[in-house]
């Protein structure tokens, strides 16, 4: 019997099978969930990816579209999930994160207020916007989990990323607070440089990839998402039943590190 089982767990930012929340669906169903999958801006890509997971063609989870900033379909993704079959929600995975190139890449200081604005709301509003609209289901209580890249530091070609990411960390430490009472807890994962599409797209990302292994002690392959899929499945599950405002890193052990030894 899996720690997931019985869950009904939503699942963000399956693009590819190399997608984050590719491994934590396929991790939760593992682990006894049933899991549905929302998908922008091709649905139709990730309904074929889907179909990798471990319940196979045959079985593969609804997929449903979502662009977190259109409010026509946050509104409608309640009804649209219980019409999926899915009149409750335990878990909801938030691995969305994108940024227009110009904040990044080193153009920090250039990047106009519209490419920010882009940023924040598409990397760290979307946060609270995606847990609202699935508000409606989690009537039992549950756990929210976002997929976060520390923001306590300045890192090389993140720019305004990095920020949003500060404002993820901060939304969900708010989100925590005010859903407590509801019972449901609300964590992020910080994970190490991954060779996910996303991170493709980051201007000299590279570097820090390079310099990862060489400072984690624990070492880190960029690769493997088990680590932080797996941290993250743990996070939606009944095993940290106080456990919310949390950033777990999933990072090697470089965020304690001073630099290289």
């Amino acid at each position: 019997m899996g720690i997931l089982e019985g869950k009904r767990v939503l699942v963000t930012g399956v693009l590819t099978d190399a997608s984050i929340g590719f491994h934590v669906a396929r991790i939760a169903q593992e682990q006894g969930a049933e899991v549905v999958l929302t998908a922008y801006p091709r649905p139709t890509l990730t309904a074929r990816i889907a179909k990798r997971l471990p319940t196979g063609p045959d079985a593969p989870p609804p997929v449903l579209e979502l662009d977190v900033m259109n409010p026509e379909h946050l509104d409608s993704l309640a009804g649209r999930l219980r019409e999926a079959g899915f009149d409750r929600l335990d878990g909801v995975v938030h691995a969305i994160g994108f940024a227009p190139q110009n904040a990044l890449g080193g153009n920090f200081l250039e990047t106009p207020w519209e490419d920010v604005a882009t940023a924040v709301h598409a990397s760290t509003y979307s946060l609270k916007a995606l847990t609202m609209a699935c508000l409606p289901l989690m009537t039992e209580g549950g756990a929210v989990v976002g997929l976060d890249f520390d923001a306590t530091k300045a890192w090389p070609v993140y720019d305004w990323m990095g920020v949003a990411k500060a404002g993820l960390e901060s939304c969900s430490r708010y989100l925590a607070k005010y859903l407590g009472p509801k019972n449901i807890r609300v964590n992020l994962v910080a994970a190490g440089p991954l060779a996910t599409m996303a991170a493709k797209s980051i201007p000299g990302f590279e570097g820090m990839t390079d310099m990862w292994p060489q400072v984690a002690p624990l070492g880190w392959d960029i690769k493997d998402s088990e680590p932080t899929a797996r941290a993250v499945a743990a996070l939606l599950s009944d095993w940290f039943p106080a456990t919310t405002g949390e950033i777990v890193h999933v990072d090697g052990g470089l965020h304690a590190m001073g630099g290289p030894s």
